[in-house]
């Protein structure tokens, strides 16, 4: 099963004509709370794209409980895989290969993906690939932008990730900064149960901030001015924690909208601070923000605005697009078969592989 040959002949996916042959891939996405699973045509062209969120399960608990979210793939994928084909107007027959996010991600939930994925490609006889699950988010960009240019540099956000890449070429990454303890997604989300405010904590803080003055608390910017390039949120996290405990005690109503606002700033200042210092000192031209965390407005705007400042181009995903989805991860894996690159039914999940890409 690992003798495929590709094809079709060898060009450039960020300078795609779309006259050249369709490849029909399915792209299948596990490796969280998402069930996903899209069907793209040449890397480009999004023809279904179907997500099942888990959100309902968890958030009585306030956070992804992994065991809960491997079963509600389980449950799921098989439904939502046949709703990607049949949503475009296909039928299984047409798709060409199929690729799967196998790195990055949470064991069990990677795992119900993947066999998925190795089944369709041992029943139908078609290519299997595996993606790195922070390289879909890459490509999520890249769907949305085919004038993205290359080299730029990339930051993944969202509630289990905070990386910063080099996007050298095509499928060329050098890392350059990863967090060091929570992710920024993953910070929103506690601080957002504390306050009271649900999950996910991403679209409640922005919610509660846009009533609120983000100067009203003057919380710490974790690793601003380091030498490196990684990032630490948990600090920031307890440091909110600390200020507002006291407050509950009071006797007062709980100032919810500045202290999310004044959350949401701190955090927002150090991701575009440090992205555009790695921008200028790579002289790049472009910026490209990605991640569930990317869809937040007060992140876009201050990054939009930084970088045009600097000279710079801001490029983001469609909100679709944003967060984990099968379309990313479809796009991914035709890049990866125009460089010749299949897995075979051996093909095993990894769930730490930050400094893998």
């Amino acid at each position: 099963m690992s003798n495929y040959k590709i094809q079709s002949s060898k060009f450039d996916i960020w300078t795609l004509d779309f006259d050249i042959r369709k490849m029909l891939i399915l792209g299948i996405e596990t490796s969280c709370d998402e069930t996903a699973a899209a069907l793209v045509a040449g890397g480009r062209e999004i023809l279904s794209s179907v997500v099942a969120t888990q959100l309902d399960l968890h958030s009585r608990y306030g956070g992804v409980v992994p065991e809960i979210a491997a079963r509600r793939h389980a449950e799921l994928i098989g439904y939502v895989i046949d709703q990607a084909i049949v949503s475009a107007g296909r039928t299984l027959g047409d798709v060409e290969a199929v690729a799967v996010t196998a790195r990055q991600g949470l064991v069990g939930c990677l795992l119900v993906g993947a066999a998925a994925a190795k089944t369709l490609s041992y029943a139908r006889r078609i290519p299997l690939v595996g993606i790195h699950h922070i390289e879909g988010h890459v490509f999520a960009n890249l769907l949305s932008n085919p004038t993205l240019p290359v080299p730029h540099v990339c930051l993944t956000v969202s509630g289990g990730h905070t990386m910063l890449l080099l996007v050298e070429a095509p499928c060329r990454y050098r890392v350059l900064g990863v967090t060091l303890d929570d992710a920024a997604g993953e910070a929103f989300d506690k601080v957002a149960k504390f306050l009271g405010l649900g999950f996910p904590g991403g679209p409640a803080i922005e919610k509660a901030a846009r009533e609120g003055n983000g100067r009203a608390f003057r919380f710490p910017r974790p690793l601003l001015r380091a030498g490196n390039l990684d990032f630490s949120f948990s600090g920031l996290k307890t440091a909110v924690i600390n200020a507002v405990r006291p407050l509950m005690t009071g006797g007062k109503p709980l100032p919810v909208a500045d202290i999310a606002a004044s959350f949401q700033e701190a955090a927002v200042e150090v991701l575009v601070s440090k992205t555009l210092r790695v921008a200028l000192e790579t002289g790049v031209k472009a910026v490209s923000v990605t991640g569930g965390v990317s869809a937040n407005r007060r992140l876009r705007q201050a990054f939009t605005q930084a970088c045009q400042n600097k000279g710079l181009e801001a490029f983001f995903p469609d909100l679709s697009l944003c967060t984990d989805n099968g379309a990313m991860v479809a796009a991914a894996g035709y890049a990866r078969l125009n460089r010749g690159e299949v897995a075979g039914l051996d093909l095993d999940v990894v769930p730490s592989a930050l400094m893998e890409l």
